[in-house]
């Protein structure tokens, strides 16, 4: 019978003497090769991302995403190595999230994109603060995502005020859990005070908008100014006030053009209750929650999705591992 080359190759390593030789030293190499090439349980991949926070006072979310968001993209996308941006807005701020190749140093990222804000700097709209340049990193990814919503046969018994202070007692307990590292909660309507000016009773009582709006800005303030010490006993002394209600709102002094003092209540509707719904501009899920979620130690969860353009009408709960 003929042999080709695997069959004469296996009868001689079955009649040579160096085979047991050949597997010592192939056992030996791989216990050497196990012993001194470093090794990880959970390798970690650098995927840094720039967080780019934008306040936008007295703008709607659909205003500040074109107005500032769609701008900033556009500056954002011709920084070198940046791969994909993302925009997120509410009302009064934008946040547009700039993701980097995989392997990018993530200080050099973080200095590209403020070399390229400062180099726009004059395409920042009037009344616009300065960007805050934040760096995240795949870590930052949410592991666990808990949506409130009442069930089809309970809409009723839940409103958005239940529904919020529920969300805040869940991430208080979610806390304790252990190996849970940072919460925080996404959507939801928060309480709030709102101060709507009465163009006409303005006129009446001859009140500039502008004071009403400094009054507005300037309430709700304290500070500590020293102690005053009498008879052995030192007293702790403040300067303002903070403010609980809309009541108290409403008490507050506003300066007409004649200098007379005149009530907040009496030239605008002072109103508590809960934040309007922030829409955003895009297309995407109901709830999308993007932060910092993970500690490098923890994996990464394989089902967390990517931001993108969001509204978000119901209160999240997000949870870190650890």
């Amino acid at each position: 019978m003929k042999l080709g080359l695997s069959g004469r190759l296996t009868r001689f390593t079955i009649a040579s003497p160096l085979t047991p030789l050949f597997l010592l030293a192939a056992i030996a190499v791989g216990l050497l090769a196990l012993v001194s090439i470093p090794r990880e349980e959970e390798p970690q991949i650098s995927v840094p991302m720039v967080d780019i926070q934008v306040a936008a006072p007295g703008l709607a979310a659909a205003d500040a995403v074109e107005l500032i968001g769609v701008p900033l993209e556009t500056i954002v996308k011709s920084v070198n190595g940046v791969e994909h941006v993302y925009t997120q807005a509410e009302d009064n701020g934008v946040l547009v999230t700039a993701r980097f190749l995989v392997g990018s140093n993530p200080e050099d990222a973080a200095i590209r994109i403020e070399e390229k804000l400062r180099a726009n700097q004059d395409r920042i709209p009037v009344g616009v603060p300065d960007p805050k340049v934040t760096v995240r990193g795949i870590d930052d990814v949410p592991a666990i995502v808990l949506t409130l919503t009442p069930k089809p046969g309970a809409a009723g018994q839940w409103t958005d005020q239940a529904l919020y202070d529920l969300a805040h007692k869940l991430r208080t307990e979610i806390a304790k859990v252990d190996d849970v590292g940072l919460t925080f909660i996404t959507g939801g309507r928060p309480d709030e005070i709102r101060i709507a000016p009465d163009p006409a009773k303005l006129n009446l009582y001859g009140v500039p908008l502008g004071q009403v709006m400094e009054a507005a800005a300037q309430a709700n303030r304290s500070f500590p100014v020293g102690n005053i010490r009498e008879d052995g006993q030192a007293v702790a002394v403040t300067s303002g006030r903070t403010l609980a209600s809309a009541q108290e709102v409403g008490l507050l002094t506003v300066r007409s053009v004649t200098g007379a003092p005149v009530y907040l209540r009496d030239v605008a509707d002072v109103a508590q209750g809960r934040a309007k719904t922030r829409l955003a501009s895009g297309a995407g899920p109901d709830m999308t929650v993007s932060g910092p979620a993970r500690p490098p130690s923890a994996s990464p969860s394989p089902n967390a999705p990517a931001p993108m353009r969001w509204w978000c009408p119901r209160p999240c709960v997000s949870a870190s591992k650890t």
